[in-house]
């Protein structure tokens, strides 16, 4: 999906429930799962373990010291998602995506395994499983979005059958990768739902790597490539839409667009759209390959929250990422109502000045320090190739180098499958990344 900040995609993660008796170890030393061993008051409470919450534990844990923040995570892994298009793609294995939630969490963190059921900010409390109650000094909500294949008619259960893949999902990437590999005639459709997403990107990369596959397999005159999408774009930003729509017409690829996929009938190999300019009339396509990027919305906890807003987003002010009500709570990444793209790109952006408000709160001042809406998403167009597109809260193109990151590249290429992951693991999630903007202005000095 996409960078870091070049990241894109928050991530989600999935480390054992139960371990053997640990030896003696200082608290800087221990992770503690939720339960006997857990305290019930920490100074900060990191909801969510995905990108945003593992990377702002570790610079937490640095401003107040070990032992002082705990992180809230049911899940047992945590996954780098911008992977993904590439597992989809057959260029990159499932496996290489992964790594135990307990290993990326920092040393002195303590990680309470659990789900949050309710937050209760004006009692400065979150309510865990079991109905244990966890009280905070400060709070950061770091949740992700869910997603919410339900929503489309004949899915998940569509899954079970050939054809049909989803790069979104743990559990339905690699069949993007079956159907690629069996395609042999026909329409292979992409879709882009009427929803927020995360990595708004990823719907096109999966559809021009697999143009590119079925060219270098000599089946791309037998493919009827389509891309339907319930936007009235290609891409939100003007300069890096102008370099799609070339690419799309030098491929012959199709557009449709206010396409929003409704339903799918995968006995028959059917996608349902309705048009969204014509709406209650619907349009039946068969397929040879399908690939679902699914509604997605805010966690079922943040809905008809006192944090979020009426959508469920939690509410914040855009720059300094403050809650807009309660002056301890703080937000970062998919779950808030931040008017960017939800990318890991965005994350790391966001969490450098995230850390500098939450400072100057602690030290009772007015944060200063602002976040621009930051984020990129390198839309691969190629096995080896692709377009690096940065841009602000404005769609303003905010480039890092100084050429034009509108081409497709085999720098960007690169830089995106092999210079990215590293970034990721040893940068972003250790607090360490925050974005491309020092190297930015080094790189630009002297530049109008």
């Amino acid at each position: 999906m996409a960078a870091v900040g070049f990241i894109s995609s928050c991530t989600r993660p999935l480390v054992p429930l139960f371990r053997p008796r640990l030896p003696k170890m200082s608290p800087s030393q221990l992770h503690t799962t939720a339960g006997c061993a857990s305290k019930d008051y920490y100074e900060v409470l990191v909801l969510g373990g995905g990108t945003g919450g593992i990377a702002m534990s570790a610079r937490m844990k640095r401003k107040v010291g070990a032992g002082n923040v705990a992180l809230v995570e049911p899940q047992e892994k945590h996954y780098y998602q911008p992977m993904w298009t590439l597992v989809g793609a057959g260029a990159k294995q499932l496996s290489k995506s992964s790594r135990a939630t307990a290993s990326v969490i920092p040393s002195g963190v303590r990680w309470i395994q659990s789900r949050v059921q309710k937050l209760d900010p004006d009692k400065n409390c979150v309510y865990l499983e079991n109905n244990q109650k966890i009280s905070y000094k400060y709070l950061i909500i770091a949740l992700g979005l869910q997603l919410q294949y339900e929503k489309i008619k004949g899915l998940p259960e569509g899954f079970k059958y050939p054809k049909i893949g989803s790069n979104y999902s743990i559990h339905t990437v690699e069949k993007t990768w079956q159907a690629l590999k069996g395609f042999e005639e026909g329409n292979a459709i992409f879709t882009f739902p009427n929803t927020p997403v995360k990595c708004a990107g990823a719907p096109q990369k999966i559809m021009y790597l697999s143009e590119a596959y079925f060219r270098k397999n000599g089946k791309r005159s037998e493919a009827n490539i389509m891309f339907n999408t319930a936007l009235g774009m290609i891409f939100g930003v003007q300069k890096y839409a102008d370099a799609l729509l070339k690419i799309v017409k030098s491929r012959d690829i199709t557009v449709n667009y206010r396409h929003n996929l409704i339903e799918v009938r995968a006995d028959k190999q059917e996608a349902v759209f309705e048009n969204l300019d014509k709406p209650g009339t619907t349009e039946v396509y068969q397929y040879e390959m399908l690939h679902v990027t699914p509604p997605m919305g805010p966690p079922d906890v943040l809905l008809n929250s006192p944090v979020s807003d009426a959508a469920g987003w939690v509410d914040l002010d855009k720059e300094t990422l403050q809650h807009t009500k309660y002056p301890n709570v703080f937000g970062i990444g998919d779950c808030t109502n931040l008017p960017t793209s939800k990318t890991a790109a965005a994350v790391a952006g966001q969490s450098g000045v995230l850390a500098k408000t939450i400072s100057s709160v602690m030290q009772g001042k007015t944060p200063t320090k602002k976040y621009d809406g930051y984020t990129s998403c390198p839309l691969v167009t190629n096995y080896n190739r692709a377009i690096l597109a940065e841009f602000d809260y404005n769609s303003q193109p905010l480039e890092t180098f100084p050429i034009d990151q509108s081409k497709e590249r085999l720098t960007s290429f690169h830089m995106k499958a092999h210079m990215m992951p590293p970034l990721y693991w040893h940068g972003l999630l250790k607090g360490f990344w925050g974005g491309p903007g020092p190297i930015r202005k080094l790189l630009h000095l002297g530049l109008k």
